[in-house]
């Protein structure tokens, strides 16, 4: 990162913030998050202030998301087992899929069938031969009908189920994960380590991150900026704002001007939109009387070089 002086840090394209103001704002964002992962140190490196730690990405998707199928430095290796789902992700895989108590209830159901079977068996042993049969009013496993269960697909990576036949999940939208970065990287370069995290195959391309605050304002950020550093001057409460992975075609920005409306009750809006169309109309009406006076002079111009040349 090159800066045009040591007292500056970058935070995007020719933009930058006094030190000593990020400085303070750093000192704010540690007090909020004490004793907690998302605090954040810092360095000089070379005059130049790093700034690295956990950054919090909120999944803001609304399209399935495609992962690898294996490792490519570990193909190798086979794919993850089954484990338990966190809290923060909520997954819809394509296929059919069976929650993990419904999988251990599977089970536990075909030993108590087994067992039935076994204890069945040992009352009857002192009694008279008789000819075994698989309806003899006990309860009969899937397995002794060769009914094949339905095999699950699901798995799970760095936290979240997919189905591995498919590979495709889809994050709940709200839902939190996080990145360690530094200051020095941009949005780009966040992106990039978000997406390999999770082993992501879609395009870098497809996704852009954004800012998105309370009051409805949602800012897109530029490929330049730095993403550490601006969550850093938003300030630490995640109430107030916070920083969404979206798809760059889905989601249009809405600037603050825009933003102070959309709280407002719908009938206040109405009226807002019934000003606007009356102020709309004065303006046209203004620029259709521009250009008829405009009109009208050259026409009367035009005549009057027409009268001269036939004289």
């Amino acid at each position: 990162m090159d800066c045009e002086d040591s007292d500056k840090v970058q935070i995007g394209e020719n933009k930058f913030v006094n030190k000593s103001v990020l400085l303070s704002h750093l000192n704010t964002y540690n007090l909020y998050y004490k004793g907690e992962a998302l605090q954040l140190r810092h360095r000089e490196e070379e005059g130049e202030l790093i700034i690295e730690g956990l950054l919090n990405v909120f999944w803001g998707v609304r399209r399935p998301i495609r992962l690898q199928m294996q490792d490519e430095k570990e193909a190798d290796r086979p794919r993850p087992s089954l484990t338990s789902l966190s809290a923060e992700t909520d997954i819809n895989t394509l296929n059919e899929v069976t929650t993990a108590e419904d999988q251990s209830k599977d089970l536990s159901e075909e030993k108590d069938d087994e067992a039935d079977e076994e204890q069945q068996d040992s009352t009857h042993s002192n009694r008279l031969p008789r000819t075994r049969s698989d309806v003899g009013g006990r309860r009969i496993s899937g397995r002794r009908l060769g009914i094949r269960r339905v095999r699950r697909h699901r798995c799970s990576f760095n936290g979240h189920f997919y189905n591995h036949r498919t590979a495709v999940f889809t994050p709940a939208f709200g839902s939190v994960t996080n990145v360690r970065v530094n200051s020095c990287m941009n949005t780009a370069q966040v992106m990039r380590v978000l997406l390999n995290k999770f082993k992501i195959e879609n395009s870098p391309d497809e996704f852009s991150l954004y800012t998105v605050h309370t009051s409805g304002e949602r800012r897109q950020l530029k490929p330049n900026d730095h993403p550490l550093v601006l969550r850093v001057l938003q300030g630490p409460c995640e109430q107030v704002s916070k920083m969404f992975l979206m798809e760059a075609d889905q989601v249009e920005e809405v600037t603050s001007d825009v933003a102070q409306y959309i709280k407002f009750e719908l009938p206040v809006l109405q009226s807002f939109i019934a000003k606007l169309q009356e102020e709309e109309e004065r303006e046209m009406q203004k620029l259709m009387k521009r250009y008829a006076d405009m009109r009208r002079i050259i026409k009367k111009y035009m005549r009057s070089i027409a009268d001269s040349t036939t004289r």
